[in-house]
């Protein structure tokens, strides 16, 4: 593993300045926060004081804290405020009249109950960017019902083609469709600072999680459209696109192979012995291929079959031809590339052991992302946030006292 990482507070930027408050929870709401943390934005997150993001205690636990949760609230600060309260709602407003950015994944109207719609806090900060992230959106008849990225995920047409035909659709192992709508929400968050930028107006954005998912299934309505087709789920193939598939070598392993591209083809047929496929006129381009795909698929297989993963990796990789192997955790904490490309950071935790994260993506030139600080414990931030909003000692301490911040 490398080594424990320092900070570089002398590299740039690129949102340094931009505050952003935080009221999600959980996944998709705080992995937008996280991203714009990740490049230099002050990521207030408020939080429940009794217990916190739930997140907190999601999945293995060191020293009672989920190890998740050194990414998800990497580089923000904690406020743990009761949002029950009329004085916990007026330090909700109060941060977001001076606030660029303000997130929040609850279901809709749960904002307007607090007494913090977002059409009020505009009209007091009219430059402040509101991000929706919900289950099915702020509008439409199913706006009310509660939504996990499980559901958005079969919603959204994804579950329905992972698996293997006739099976039970099996779900991704990590929580995509959060993910995928916290990517989609910071995308709206950078394009409505595009727009403030010109016009000086901010604006709400209102990601739906069933929507990012939909948004990434390609071709899969206007196939339907055109040709009433219902693509099904295929294992590991790819349908309409030949061969790509994963195939099983002599020790046990697979290799992924993507021979799809007319050269590659080529290039993979003469590599494996059958010149014969190579040079088939009927088998040049992909509709072709796709019509004969389970004979390339046995070709294909009965060359890795006499060969160990590693063989079969080298000999495609000297061919040309774009192909991998499944990798575990263990397998990529390993990785020399992942390594190289900084995707492996080690962090020191409070306590003086070490822990290993993910890097940061994207990867920019000029004003990379850093890790500026370990992710907080529960209120950590409380006081100073409150002093930066021009609270008194004694104000906090009244605060604390009545049970409204921690």
């Amino acid at each position: 593993m490398p080594s424990v990482e320092t900070p570089t507070a002398s590299s740039p930027a690129a949102l340094a300045g931009l505050k952003v408050i935080e009221m999600g929870q959980l996944i998709a709401g705080p992995f937008a926060a996280k991203t714009l943390a990740d490049f230099g934005a002050d990521v207030i997150k408020i939080e429940s004081p009794d217990g916190g993001d739930p997140l907190r205690k999601w999945r293995l636990l060191k020293d009672g804290t989920s190890v998740w949760w050194q990414i998800q609230s990497r580089n923000k600060r904690s406020i743990a405020l009761d949002l029950r309260t009329p004085e916990g709602q007026d330090i909700v407003r109060r941060l977001a009249h001076e606030a660029d950015v303000l997130i929040e994944n609850f279901r809709p109207g749960a904002l307007e109950s607090w007494g913090l719609d977002p059409a009020v806090l505009l009209e007091h900060n009219p430059r402040l960017i509101v991000l929706r992230v919900s289950g099915y959106g702020q509008t439409g008849p199913y706006r009310n019902r509660p939504g996990f990225g499980v559901v958005a995920e079969a919603m959204g047409g994804l579950r329905h083609l992972t698996g293997e035909p006739d099976r039970t659709p099996v779900r991704v192992g990590v929580s995509m469709g959060d993910t995928l709508a916290a990517l989609h929400g910071v995308i709206g968050i950078l394009l409505a600072l595009q727009h403030r930028h010109r016009s000086g107006q901010g604006q709400v954005i209102d990601v739906a999680l069933y929507e990012a998912v939909f948004n990434c299934m390609e071709s899969l309505l206007p196939e339907y459209s055109a040709f009433g087709a219902v693509r099904a789920p295929a294992g590991s193939a790819l349908p309409g696109i030949a061969p790509t598939n994963a195939y099983r070598c002599q020790d046990g392993a697979y290799a992924l192979v993507a021979g799809n591209g007319d050269s590659i083809f080529k290039r993979l047929m003469t590599l494996i012995g059958r010149d014969d496929l190579a040079k088939d006129p009927s088998l040049a381009d992909n509709t072709g291929r796709v019509a004969r795909v389970e004979e390339l698929d046995a070709a294909i297989g009965a060359w890795t079959a006499q060969r160990s993963v590693d063989e079969v990796l080298t000999l495609l990789d000297g061919a040309s031809v774009p192909a991998g192997r499944i990798y575990t955790v263990a397998d990529i904490a390993a990785d020399p590339h992942y390594q190289a490309r900084g995707m492996l950071h080690t962090i020191a935790m409070d306590d003086g052991s070490s822990l290993a994260i993910p890097g940061i993506v994207p990867k920019l030139s000029a004003t990379p992302g850093q890790h500026r600080r370990n992710a907080p414990t529960l209120g950590q931030d409380t006081d100073n946030v409150l002093q930066d909003m021009g609270l008194s000692p004694a104000q906090i301490a009244e605060l604390k006292r009545q049970g409204i911040v921690h």
